[in-house]
């Protein structure tokens, strides 16, 4: 296995192995999931992806979550991110599946919102348009890093509140319906997490993040919004632009993403895959309290 630098200090180009290697030998196995502790992201070109390679090399990781309500795909491991319709248009600006795509143009990082959050996710591109349409990372363990020891010393411990709906409303308060934010209500979570394989720590803010415990609504929102506008400089980024094939692993304990617009006249077409925390993933000091 081959590591090529991707990003300014994080992430990595795998080559020499693929996605089938690593569901199916325990040593290409450990050798990618040590890269993806030391990294945070890891890019593979060229895979022959379908649906079922992408479940059972993600699965390998962890348990895998079911999609949620609202989104295309509910029920199953396959978040179906795209502007295609049933019919095989594409969908006008005003479309729920668009409209999606904008909320995720915020800088996130996936299931902080959900009680179980996630320890990474698999994306695959199926489908790319001639231009637009790449994904951002930063590396929030840089980001945090390069916080004066005070204030680090401040925020380790403070604990934020995380919302689907506060990142949706942001694009149209009507994106999701009552039953869809009744199925997600607000959970809390530390604002740091520790990677227990390395002892190294996080920032864990988002735009699902809207409050900080003891502080004022005003305060919290300019202080995450200052936090998340320091990670996602320029020059701590990293902009993939994507090729059919292309399949990105990213450890969201580590790492915010976001994607980028493109011509509505032109298909896209990712699948997304997301692997559930468990506490041996540092999950159990991130809960308040613990």
């Amino acid at each position: 296995m081959e590591l090529i630098a991707l990003g300014p200090d994080f992430g990595v180009e795998v080559r020499g192995i693929g996605l089938i290697d690593v569901t199916s030998s325990d040593i290409a196995y450990r050798a990618t999931r040590a890269a993806l502790d030391e990294h945070s992201i890891l890019l593979f070109r060229e895979q022959d992806v379908t649906d079922d390679v992408q479940a059972a090399f993600s699965r390998a990781f962890g348990p895998l979550e079911r999609v949620k309500i609202g989104s295309v795909g509910v029920g199953t491991f396959y978040s179906r991110l795209n502007n295609i319709a049933a019919d095989g248009s594409l969908v006008p600006p005003t479309h729920q599946q668009a409209l999606t795509a904008r909320a995720n143009q915020l800088w996130h990082t996936d299931s902080s919102f959900k009680p179980t959050p996630a320890l990474a996710s698999v994306l695959s591109a199926r489908i790319v348009p001639d231009d637009g349409g790449e994904t951002e990372f930063t590396s929030t363990r840089q980001a945090w890093s390069r916080l004066p020891p005070p204030i680090q010393a401040r925020l380790r411990d403070a604990v934020v509140s995380h919302a689907y709906a506060n990142s949706r409303d942001q694009i149209d308060p009507g994106l999701m319906t009552p039953e869809e934010r009744a199925a997600v209500p607000p959970v809390r979570w530390r604002m740091t997490w520790r990677n227990p394989v390395n002892g190294r720590t996080a920032l864990y803010v988002a735009s699902h993040a809207y409050a900080v415990e003891g502080m004022g609504d005003k305060e919290a929102r300019a202080l995450l919004a200052e936090l998340i506008g320091d990670a996602t400089r320029p020059e701590f980024t990293y902009r993939h632009r994507w090729r059919p094939g292309d399949v990105i692993m990213w450890d969201n304990r580590a790492t915010m993403h976001r994607g980028l617009p493109w011509a509505h006249d032109q298909a896209r077409s990712m699948v997304r895959t997301t692997i559930s925390a468990v506490d041996a993933d540092g999950l159990a000091d991130l809960r308040p309290g613990a």
